[in-house]
Parts: structure tokens; sequence; C-alpha cells
């Protein structure tokens, strides 16, 4: 097994030097990154996008507004993004989870440390890890690192984790082993993702891929 601390280092330096900084997550507000870390699950983020620049047409990147919405009208909007009816009712399940316990105040949520976060997006009905990862890191600003099926298939096609690992036991993986650097997590995650839609991909592509270096 390969020293974790160096080959995270290394894996780190040949994406980054291969991609650049790539300001990953997209989203102008952190009311729009939490919504696109929902509407993501199970879909690809050309869709997402579509179904968000949907909502902000009709002013829906706003916790009050989305409140108040019919369920109905919700649905039509995010279609686009797939399961539309189950997105749907988890958007309103995090909106109501935020009026009463928080008054709709995000920044109100995000004062919370990080565990005490992670526990309470985890009660809210539809969000599961990598989602309460994503709005901690890329919406409330904490480091905490987000694993993804991307993460999962690059580490073990070059052997750096067992096979079956469980999300929690990847995760310490980078942060057992990496400062706790907010920006460090974003553009680590991102770097992941391109290489595993660029490169990393069902049918992989490693005679191109910058992670050669691993190969030795």
């Amino acid at each position: 097994m390969k020293e974790p601390t160096k080959t995270l280092q290394l894996i780190y330096g040949a994406l980054n030097d291969h991609f650049g900084d790539l300001h990953w997550w997209p989203g102008e507000s952190s009311i729009e990154i939490i919504i696109g870390a929902i509407l993501t699950q199970n879909t690809a983020w050309r869709n997402v996008e579509i179904a968000i620049n949907r909502l902000g047409r009709q002013g829906l990147l706003d916790q009050k507004k989305l409140l108040c919405v019919k369920d109905e009208i919700l649905e039509e909007l995010i279609k686009p993004s797939g399961y539309y009816r189950i997105k749907a009712k988890r958007l309103k399940a995090f909106i109501h989870f935020l009026f009463e316990y928080y008054h709709g105040k995000l920044d109100d949520l995000f004062d919370n440390d990080i565990d005490v976060l992670r526990s309470q997006l985890l009660r809210v009905k539809g969000i599961g890890e990598e989602t309460a990862d994503s709005i901690i890191l890329y919406a409330a600003e904490k480091p905490i690192f987000v694993v993804d099926a991307y993460t999962r298939r690059i580490l073990e096609r070059h052997s750096l984790i067992e096979q079956g690992l469980k999300y929690g036991d990847i995760q310490k993986y980078f942060m057992n082993h990496l400062p706790a650097d907010v920006y460090l997590f974003k553009q680590y995650h991102g770097l992941i993702v391109n290489t595993g839609k660029t490169y990393c991909t069902k049918a992989a592509k490693c005679e191109m891929c910058p992670l050669q270096i691993l190969i030795s």
C-alpha cells in the first residue's frame, strides 16, 4: 500500500497541473448550491443547470419563495433533473427543516460546527452523506471532503483503497492525510469529478489520463 499523504499530494499535483483552478462548485448563492446538491442526485449536472435556470427565471432561488411555491409548480420546473416528484419533496423537506429550526436563515444553520451541521442535515429526508457534505463544503464553506462515485472508482482502479469501502472510510482516507482546508477540498473534489468525466469513465482512457504517473 502506497503512503497515503504522498500519494494524495501526487494525485492533486498532477490533476491540478492538468486542469487548473476549477472554481468548483457552480452556484451564485448558498441556496442555489443547496438546490443543486439535492437535484444532482442520480442525474447529469447539465440537467440540473436547466432546472436551476428554470427556477431562477421564476424567482425561486430563494428559501422563502420555495416555502410557498405549490408542489406541482415546483415539480414542473425541476422536471429536467429527473425523479422530479421525489426531488421536489426533498427540496421541500429541506426548506421546511430550515424554517422550523432556523426561521429560514442559512447563516444560523451554518453557525453550527461541522459535526452538528452534518447530523442535522442527515436527518432531513432525502439528504444522504454526499449531499450533506456538498452542502457543508460548498454552501457552508466548512472543511469536509465530499466523496462521490468518481472518487471511489479512481481510488479502486489504482488499488489505493479496498473494494467496497464505506463512504466514511473513503472520506477518512482524504481527511486524515490532507490539511483541513476549504479551498483544497473544493478543488480536489472538482479535479476528481473532471478526471472521472474525462478519463476515468466506465471504459477507462488510462493512456491519456494525468494519473498515469501512479502506474509504475
